[in-house]
This record gives structure tokens, sequence and C-alpha cells, in this order.
């Protein structure tokens, strides 16, 4: 707590925090992995999948909500901000699945996709996927690297070599970049 704040501002940042990383999990992965396979399928069923088959796109659906949820309440409870661009952390999230890989959340959405696509036995959703991967991977490359590097200097810079961006690292990485 800085001086002169007084006991209820960190309180309250988290509270606004996790406001702000609801909404925008509403708005952005809510309409990227809900809203726009909706549209593509109406989520009916094309062809039917062998029962193993859907029951991975199942698993896949749930590990991605269940990480995509985490993530977002990681952001504003370690990083006391959103994922959103506009109001970003105030502090670099290095923990949870932040330690596996860097891009948790993207993986998780795609999953999110790719699941549905082998639940619903539509194709279209795996083209969708991999168009959003892609889409993803430009914004990363161009825009959120370094930005990340702009806002937390060597200390993202250590986080990057320690961690890998796309395909999880297991063990997840022992202790995160100095905080």
């Amino acid at each position: 707590m800085a001086d002169g704040d007084s006991p209820w501002v960190e309180p309250m940042r988290k509270m606004t925090a996790m406001a702000g990383s609801a909404v925008f999990l509403v708005i952005a992965p809510g309409v990227v992995a809900g809203l726009v396979p909706w549209w593509l399928t109406g989520w009916q069923v094309g062809s039917r999948y062998p029962v193993p088959v859907r029951a991975a796109g199942w698993a896949m659906i749930t590990a991605g909500a269940v990480v995509l949820i985490g993530a977002f309440a990681q952001f504003a409870v370690d990083g006391r901000g959103t994922p959103a661009p506009v109001a970003p952390t105030e502090q670099l999230v290095v923990r949870g699945p932040y330690r596996y890989v860097r891009n948790p959340m993207y993986l998780a959405v795609l999953a999110v996709i790719a699941g549905q696509a082998l639940v619903l036995g539509r194709p279209v959703l795996l083209a969708y996927a991999a168009g959003v991967g892609a889409a993803f991977a430009a914004f990363v490359c161009w825009y959120e690297q370094p930005a990340l590097a702009r806002r937390y200097g060597t200390q993202y810079d250590a986080y990057r070599q320690a961690v890998p961006g796309w395909w999880p690292r297991l063990p997840p990485a022992h202790r995160g970049p100095p905080r």
C-alpha cells in the first residue's frame, strides 16, 4: 500500500480489475469462442463423430474454459488489471498457467473452438480456429510482445526467455522472472 492510501484502496483495485476482466471475458473470448461459432454452425450437429472424438471435444472445451476463466481471474488478482489493452495489469502476471506458457488465454480459446468442432462434427470450426490462431499469433508478435517489453522491460525479457510462447513447458518454470 502506498503512503496515504487507505486500507480499502487495494481491495477496491482488485474488485475493479475483476469487474473489468469479467466484462472483457464476455466481450472478447465470448464473441470469438461463443458467438462466432454459433453464427457458423447454429450449434447444430453435422457429422456424428465417434464417441471418443466427441468426448475429447468436451474435454477440450472444459479445459479451455477452466484455463481461460482462471487466467482472467489471475490478471485481476495478481496483476490488478485486465487482459484488455485499454486497462492493462499493474504487474506482469507470471504465476498459474503463465508458468507453463506465455499465452494460455489464446490457447484456451483455441481449445474451446476446436473442442466445439469435435463435439458438433463441424470442420468449419477447425478452419475458423486456424484463422483465429493466425490472428492471435500476429497480434502477439506485432502488438503484445513489444507492448509488454515497453511496459515491463527486463522483467518481461527474463520471463520471455524462461517460458515458451505457444508450446507449454512441462514441468513449469520453477521461479518466475524477478518482480
